[in-house]
């Protein structure tokens, strides 16, 4: 790997120095370090193919994760510089394509489904969820745990929250994984999920308007619809809080999609730990108390999310002693800068115990992970529920033969299979 950063203070725009992202895939954070002490910033091909720059340590990483020039909305890309998923504007009208005044407005409506006191009186209900599932295969002796578990939990949980019914579930997580993973081979895969989850949103939406629940999203469509003037009004006017028809349907999206994925990935990332390190399982197991601390170092360590949503500067930006030009795309990794060695003392070790402060898994900033303390407390208590109740927990393949999903964006496990 090379770094594309030299000593002068600007970088001139141009194709991406050669750059096998395939080590990224095969052994992120081995890729991640060899960056990182290369340079601050590199040029490389990002998840889409197009040219982007790379930042790889923490305090440029924390400090541009907070930086109000670098914009979320693709509209201030260089044209051409940037392909994104091609969602409709009915599914991307969301809080990771915002700047404020909108990020702001949109933000504020949603983030009272996630004060702490809200989401701590969720605690036992997610309690009862993992333990159903965890009912469905004790009795067996082995599972995939991300397809028994790590998987359905967060659906369960974010789908409740939502109001999406039992019977509408079964194909979310088949849309899901086609939009997280794209297969090169079946492009068309990725197509069809985009449009059942528009139809999926948009019939969703209508039966709540018809039938409202104790639900979030008929609390956010009544929101939409009082103070916005009904289902047909289109803008979002001037004064109080208000919704588009479009940032509705697409905050629903982006709170199930996120609400799954990312939980998914950091609770069998954190299992897998835990079998890697059979001291520390064994001492959750004992010591319960001490699983809080542990999912903070287990997103620090290994965490879902190895790259922040994308930026796009909007004037020419210095970071790391790199200029980047307006309009070009960059990716600032969250799992770079939470190994670095300038921050963070042996950040190669997993310890709990080591009070480890200010890990970046959640982001910074404005945009900091509106789900975390939802996402802090489903990992929290599927792990407890996992050491309580399967004893002598083991992985039932070779290690090496463990698969991650093909994409530098996510980080997670295609499966665990596991026996106890």
């Amino acid at each position: 790997m090379q770094n594309s950063a030299n000593s002068a203070n600007t970088a001139v725009p141009g194709p991406p120095e050669p750059f096998d992202t395939r080590a990224l895939l095969a052994d992120p954070h081995a890729a991640y370090a060899e960056l990182r002490e290369a340079g601050p910033v590199h040029r490389i091909p990002g998840p889409d193919g197009r040219p982007a720059w790379l930042v790889t340590r923490y305090d440029d990483v924390r400090r541009a994760l907070a930086d109000p020039r670098l914009s979320l909305d693709k509209s201030n890309a260089l044209p051409g510089n940037f392909r994104g998923f091609g969602l409709p504007p009915a599914l991307d009208a969301n809080l990771l394509n915002m700047d404020p005044p909108d990020h702001t407005r949109v933000r504020r409506l949603v983030a009272k489904a996630f004060t702490p006191g809200r989401v701590e009186r969720m605690r036992e209900p997610v309690r009862r969820a993992a333990d159903e599932l965890l009912d469905a295969v004790e009795p067996v002796g082995r599972a995939d745990l991300i397809a028994a578990y790590a998987g359905p939990l967060p659906i369960t949980v974010i789908c409740d929250l939502l109001g999406v019914p039992q019977r509408d579930r079964r194909d979310f997580r088949a849309w899901s994984d086609a939009l997280i993973a794209p297969d090169p081979e079946r492009p068309h895969l990725a197509k069809e999920a985009v449009g059942n989850m528009l139809r999926f949103y948009t019939g969703l939406i209508a039966s709540k308007r018809e039938e409202p629940g104790d639900d979030l999203l008929s609390d956010l469509i009544a929101v939409r619809d009082d103070a916005g003037g009904g289902a047909g009004e289109g803008g979002a006017g001037e004064g109080g809080d208000r919704l588009t028809e479009d940032e509705l349907t697409s905050l629903a999206f982006l709170l199930l999609m996120a609400g799954y994925e990312n939980v998914t990935h950091l609770i069998g990332n954190a299992v897998l730990s835990l079998l890697d390190h059979p001291a520390l399982l064994r001492e959750l197991r004992e010591r319960p108390a001490g699983i809080a601390a542990a999912v903070e170092e287990f997103a620090r360590h290994d965490g879902p999310a190895p790259l922040a949503i994308r930026r796009f500067p909007l004037e020419d930006v210095e970071i790391g002693g790199v200029t980047v030009p307006a309009g070009e795309t960059v990716l600032l990794s969250l799992a770079s800068a939470n190994r670095d060695p300038g921050h963070f003392k042996e950040p190669d070790r997993l310890d709990p115990d080591f009070g480890r402060l200010g890990h970046l898994a959640f982001g910074h900033g404005i945009h900091y992970c509106l789900g975390a303390p939802l996402a802090r407390l489903e990992a929290e208590t599927a792990l407890a529920a996992l050491l309580s109740r399967l004893p002598g927990l083991r992985l039932d393949i070779s290690r090496t033969e463990l698969r991650r999903r093909p994409t530098i964006r996510a980080h997670g496990l295609m499966s665990l299979p596991v026996a106890w």
